[in-house]
C-alpha cells in the first residue's frame, strides 16, 4: 500500500462502502455463465478482509469456481494458512521486491524487511500450497536484486517470476529508461545459471516461463511493457467498492454497486450488462503506450484493484 497515497490522514473506505459478499456471489455467477473458471483475489491486502476464508469456500463449493488463487503481501499468511487451505485455495502468489532488508523496506513502503514475508511464503508450503514470488524489477533499485533473488528461490519449489516495471497508477515515477527488460533479466541470469524455455509462447500465460536445465525448478518473465500482450488478455478486474476494470491501465470503471443496488435490480440485468460490457472493450493501453502521439492519462491505482 504506497505511502505517498495511504498516509495516516488517509480516509479508508467504510465497510458499508464495500461490495458485500452476497452481492460479489451475484458477479461470480454471472461472470461463470460467461465463461469464467479462474478467481484471484488480491489487494490492497485480501488477508485483512474478514470473512476471507468463508468465501473461498463459498467459491469452491457453491459456485464451482475451478482455480481459486490469492495475491498477498504474505505479512499474515503464515497466520492464515490452515484456514485458507481447509477452505480450498488453490494458489497463493506473494509480492517481494528485493531480499536486502534495506531495499525491500523502501520498496513496500513501510520498512518491513523480507524475513516475515518468506516466513510466510515457507508456511504455505508446508501446508501443501504452490507459490508464485513477483518480483517487480526497477532500474537503479533492485535490479542489483535479480540474481541474488534467483539464487534464493531456485531449488525451493517457488516459481519466482520477474516483472517489468509498469507505469501503473499515477504515483510510482514511471519512465521507460527504468524499466528492466525481460531480454536483459534474461541476460543476467543467463551467465550464472543454464536455463531453456519451457513456454514463451502461449497466450493463456501472462509470463514467459523458463526452467533450469538441472531441475531445480523454474521462473517467468512478464514483459508487458517491451511485449505487450493485451490481444490475449481475457481478465477483468472489480475493486473493493464495486467498480469493473478491464484494463489495468483504465481510468474508469463500470460502477456495478450502484447498478446492484438500485430498487430495480436483477441478476439477469447483471448479466446482460457484463456481457455487454466486455463485448465492446477495446482496451491496449500497453500496445499504444509507446505510440507516436501517444498522450498519457490518470489510470487507476494498482492497490485499488490488484495486479
Amino acid at each position: 500500500m504506497p505511502k505517498e497515497i495511504f498516509g495516516p490522514d488517509y480516509q479508508f473506505l467504510k465497510k458499508k462502502e464495500w461490495l458485500r459478499f452476497t452481492e460479489l456471489d451475484d458477479l461470480v455467477e454471472a461472470f461463470v455463465k460467461l465463461g469464467v473458471r479462474k478467481v484471484r483475489l488480491t489487494g490492497g491486502e485480501p488477508l485483512l478482509r474478514p470473512g476471507l476464508s468463508k468465501y473461498i469456500r463459498g467459491l469452491k463449493h457453491l459456485h464451482q469456481i475451478e482455480d481459486v488463487a490469492l495475491t498477498t503481501n504474505a505479512l499474515r499468511l503464515a497466520e492464515k494458512v490452515g484456514e485458507l487451505k481447509e477452505a480450498g485455495l488453490d494458489r497463493v502468489t506473494v509480492s517481494l521486491d528485493a531480499l536486502d532488508p534495506e531495499i525491500a523496506g523502501a520498496m513496500n513502503g513501510r520498512g518491513i524487511a523480507p524475513k516475515a514475508v518468506l516466513a510466510g511464503i515457507e508456511a504455505a508450503q508446508a501446508v501443501g500450497f504452490q507459490v508464485k514470488v513477483n518480483m517487480v524489477v526497477e532500474r537503479g533499485v533492485n535490479d542489483g536484486e535479480i540474481l541474488p533473488m534467483a539464487r534464493y528461490f531456485k531449488g525451493r519449489g517457488v516459481t519466482l517470476r520477474f516483472i517489468e516495471f509498469m507505469d501503473v497508477g499515477n504515483h510510482n515515477g514511471w519512465a521507460m529508461d527504468r524499466v528492466v527488460s525481460g531480454r536483459e533479466i534474461l541476460q543476467t541470469i543467463e551467465p550464472e545459471f543454464k536455463v531453456e524455455p519451457l513456454d514463451v509462447t502461449s497466450d493463456k500465460e501472462v509470463a514467459k516461463r523458463y526452467r533450469y536445465t538441472d531441475g531445480s525448478g523454474e521462473f517467468g518473465l512478464i514483459t508487458s511493457v517491451t511485449q505487450p500482450f493485451c490481444g490475449g488478455c481475457t481478465r477483468a478486474r472489480i475493486s473493493a467498492d464495486g467498480k469493473l476494470y478491464t484494463c489495468l491501465f483504465a481510468s474508469q470503471g463500470l460502477d456495478l454497486k450502484s447498478f446492484m443496488r438500485a430498487d430495480d435490480y436483477e441478476k439477469a440485468k447483471l448479466f446482460e450488462l457484463l456481457r455487454k460490457h466486455w463485448s465492446v472493450r477495446e482496451d491496449r493501453y500497453s500496445e499504444v503506450r509507446t505510440d507516436d502521439g501517444f498522450t498519457s492519462r490518470d489510470k487507476v491505482e494498482m492497490s485499488y484493484i490488484g495486479g
